[in-house]
């Protein structure tokens, strides 16, 4: 009979990727050693690879499961009744809700794809591809004239580009956090600076 996984088996590998993430982020993941990920995780080297059997797996587990997530919740929001406005808002701030947890994977995704290997890195691609399609089709929805002027992508990657940026200055614990500035982004995008409406939140925070 087959031994069964010990009780907390999946939250330590959530461990292992959070620490690995971390580690890729700021060493880069060539820089980034197994020795250095068990060190980060308190573990042996030889209780790490029980969970990986290498650095590569970490790599990949960390790119495929964060965008598989943004994938996941672009699905979710878009199978939703909502007005075309109200799904772009929701997408929006579950997009930034997800990057504002997820940092250092995000940052992996972005720069260390191109150590996937060829069926790996296109395997990823592809959802990420999925989720640019999902947004891109939303902004279709609320503006139909730029589908045929072949615009909604670039506005989408745009979109991508200020949301990924804002968290390059985002203090971590800060008094700005996702959900002050989810629905500000959501402003932004949707009718300009003029249309940018600061909550009590932020208020409260500015005083």
């Amino acid at each position: 009979m087959a031994r069964g996984r010990a009780a907390g088996y999946d939250d330590q590998r959530e461990k292992i990727l959070l620490a690995a993430a971390h580690l890729f982020a700021r060493r880069g993941y060539p820089a980034t050693s197994m020795n250095q990920v068990a060190e980060a995780c308190g573990l042996s080297k030889a209780t790490l690879y029980h969970y990986y059997r290498d650095k590569y797996t970490l790599l990949v587990s960390i790119a495929d499961d964060h965008v598989s997530k943004l994938q996941a919740l672009v699905v979710e929001v878009t199978s939703e009744a909502l007005t075309p406005e109200q799904k772009m808002r929701e997408l929006i701030r579950r997009i930034v809700e997800e990057y504002a947890d997820a940092q250092d994977a995000h940052r992996v995704l972005t720069e260390d794809v191109r150590f996937l290997k060829p069926e790996d890195r296109e395997r990823v691609l592809s959802k990420e591809r999925e989720v640019v399609a999902g947004f891109s089709f939303a902004v279709g929805g609320l503006r139909p004239e730029l589908t045929a002027a072949l615009l909604t992508k670039p506005l989408t990657m745009l979109l991508f580009g200020m949301i990924n940026w804002m968290f390059t200055w985002m203090k971590p614990g800060g008094e700005l956090d996702y959900d002050i500035m989810a629905p500000i982004v959501a402003d932004l995008f949707l009718g300009g600076l003029g249309a940018v409406t600061p909550s009590q939140q932020l208020s409260a925070c500015i005083k």
